[in-house]
């Protein structure tokens, strides 16, 4: 009688497991997650504080793109008049954006200043300051002028801080101040519809790395 109540268990016993492993490689199932005190790892703290508000301006960015993320914005790219997505949609910029303009930096108006000041290096005909400070390659140019630029080296992990910028090929992102084990950082981003945290691992996206910035 044990037995065959057991042999009928069988199959939900498997499917479990199946699923378990399942949700930890889609990270449905939260990670154990480390921070730099872990790793002997010094918080950096910017001396600027643009708001005013009492925070660093690192702490303050890394802050506000929580705040945004909180939100859950849906993946969808859209224009807006208002430059900054006022619905519940957005993308990978966007993140960086939101994050900027809680730490007092209006992207959008710096990056439109930066292009007419520099407008041989973006490589833009027609400026159009709503939408200019939403594409990765005038970040990209944008950053590379006004920031710190360091190590695109994950392995390096003392250099990478909360609120840093990273930029991959075609995408965007804003670094955690959580790590893995090995003191990788993670990396908040709204990468594409079918993302199932806006907070995860950096490492499937090393290969793809090509800037690393910090707002000075």
């Amino acid at each position: 009688m044990v037995k065959k109540i057991f042999i009928c268990c069988i199959p939900s016993i498997i499917i479990l497991l199946l699923s378990l492993i399942f949700s930890y490689y889609l990270k449905i199932l939260p990670n154990k997650t480390y921070s730099n005190k872990d790793f002997n790892i010094k918080d950096y703290i910017s001396n600027i504080d643009m708001d005013n508000d009492g925070i660093d301006d690192q702490t303050d960015m890394l802050k506000s793109v929580r705040k945004y993320i909180s939100t859950n914005p849906k993946y969808e790219s859209r224009y807006y008049s208002t430059g900054y997505p006022n619905d519940e949609y957005g993308v990978c910029t966007d993140v960086v954006a939101f994050g900027m303009l809680g730490a007092g930096y209006d992207l959008m108006n710096l990056v439109n200043e930066d292009i007419k000041n520099n407008k041989s290096l973006y490589n833009i005909d027609v400026i159009d300051k709503n939408i200019d400070f939403r594409r990765v390659k005038n970040l990209n140019i944008f950053f590379k002028n006004n920031c710190i630029s360091l190590t695109t080296d994950i392995n390096k992990i003392e250099e990478w801080q909360g609120g840093d910028i990273v930029i991959f090929h075609d995408h965007i992102g804003v670094i955690s101040d959580k790590r893995n084990k090995d003191g990788i950082p993670f990396i908040i981003h709204n990468a594409n519809p079918f993302q199932l945290t806006f907070e995860e691992e950096i490492t499937p996206y090393i290969d793809k790395i090509t800037a690393h910035y910090r707002i000075s």
